[in-house]
């Protein structure tokens, strides 16, 4: 669906992610067949909205920022595409760190 990501400035409180492909093996060495694959609940931030207006009218920055690799809920965010959802910010569980 969207060619060129880079051009799309979500709003508000969201972020456009590019999901992360999931693991095809597990810990223990089998391989997931891809009709038992789960959608990754990983992903990386391509853009951010400027945030969230508090009761004054001013921009809560987010907490997030492009190019974090973030880990959100299952069913969160609306698909943009194969690869692509938009996310609110409440929706991410925690950024990954190094």
């Amino acid at each position: 669906m969207f060619e060129k990501p880079e051009r799309i400035r979500p709003l508000g409180d969201r972020a456009l992610v590019k999901r992360l492909e999931a693991e095809e093996r597990t810990e223990s060495g089998l391989y997931i067949p891809d009709t038992a694959k789960e959608k990754a609940q990983l992903g990386k931030v391509i853009a951010v909205g400027k945030g969230r207006r508090d009761q004054t009218g001013n921009f809560m920055p987010l907490d997030i920022q492009e190019g974090d690799t973030i880990y959100f809920g299952k069913y969160a965010g609306t698909e943009a595409g194969k690869d692509y959802l938009f996310i609110r910010e409440e929706d991410v569980l925690g950024i990954m760190q190094g």
